[in-house]
């Protein structure tokens, strides 16, 4: 049980930290302006391999608790 709310919480950090990560690196989400991630094309990536890292965290959680 334990288990499971761990992976599921650590997965929702990584999902919406690769949400941000994504939203920075495409400019839609300027914040904080003086930020070196904004406009950079890499950070898309980065934000989109930890936001699939989360989804498959909170999959596996779910998973494994049948």
């Amino acid at each position: 049980m334990l288990m499971r709310r761990t992976l599921t919480l650590v997965g929702a950090v990584a999902l919406l930290m690769g949400l941000v990560w994504i939203g920075q690196g495409s400019g839609y989400f300027p914040y904080p302006a003086s930020s070196f991630m904004i406009d950079q094309s890499a950070w898309i990536a980065y934000g989109a391999g930890l936001a699939g890292l989360g989804l498959v965290l909170i999959w596996f959680a779910r998973r494994t608790s049948r």
